[in-house]
């Protein structure tokens, strides 16, 4: 592979693919051994407290119930998340997508009733629909950019509204990960225009995000203590 060539593949969305295999591959093995994936992957309160399954804040965000909850979640995650990769880059959207994943888990872990058992993807989806909406307040005069934040904030709108009809959809954890989007937005920033983000915001949302996950934890487990 010659520079050009490596250069052209550096510029495809590869951590979306990465994402995106993952959860093609859980979803195969989930089918082909039905219930194996789930029992161990998804996120269950229960077992991460008395059994210290912390990798369950993890595992729910490649796990999905069901053929249609897996394929909209990957349609959504293919288009988007090669959007989003392309403008904050390979390394920041990679922690962006896993950090937000994991907020909404520990919001889904804090004030779901005990017992409930969620994944999905949707949780760090949520979270890359909160990096483009911080997005649209800093770059209020960038055209692309202001297009492409009303079309995913019509949708945050929309999702939000039928989470609150549909029982089933944990609310929670899209909520979490719409907050760890919009505070890692701001903490990771654009590469090479970290000057139009201001410290102090940088800083404060940095600091808004490790509360989240202490508080959420902290919450989480005296919320199940209680229950013994």
């Amino acid at each position: 592979m010659n520079n050009i060539q490596f250069r052209r593949w550096l510029n495809q969305p590869i951590i979306t693919y990465l994402f995106l295999g993952i959860q093609i591959f859980v979803f195969l093995v989930s089918y082909l051994f039905p219930g194996m994936i789930e029992s161990q992957g998804v996120m269950f309160g229960p077992f991460v407290v008395y059994y210290s399954q912390f990798w369950r804040f993890i595992t729910p965000m490649f796990i999905h119930f069901g053929l249609m909850h897996f394929v909209v979640n990957s349609v959504v995650l293919y288009f988007m998340g090669a959007r989003l990769e392309a403008v904050y880059g390979h390394l920041r959207y990679f922690f962006i997508y896993l950090l937000s994943g994991i907020s909404g888990n520990l919001l889904s872990f804090a004030f779901n009733e005990a017992g409930v058992q969620s994944a999905g993807s949707s949780t760090a989806l949520f979270g890359l629909f909160g990096a483009f909406a911080i997005l649209g307040i800093h770059y209020k005069n960038n055209y692309v950019i202001q297009i492409l934040v009303r079309r995913f904030t019509l949708f945050i709108g929309i999702s939000l509204l039928f989470n609150l009809l549909d029982s089933s959809v944990d609310i929670w954890g899209h909520i979490g990960g719409l907050l760890g989007g919009v505070l890692l937005g701001n903490v990771f920033g654009l590469p090479k225009r970290l000057q139009d983000y201001s410290i102090h915001i940088r800083i404060i949302s940095g600091i808004g995000f490790v509360f989240l996950v202490v508080f959420c934890l902290i919450y989480g487990f005296k919320k199940y203590q209680l229950l013994v």
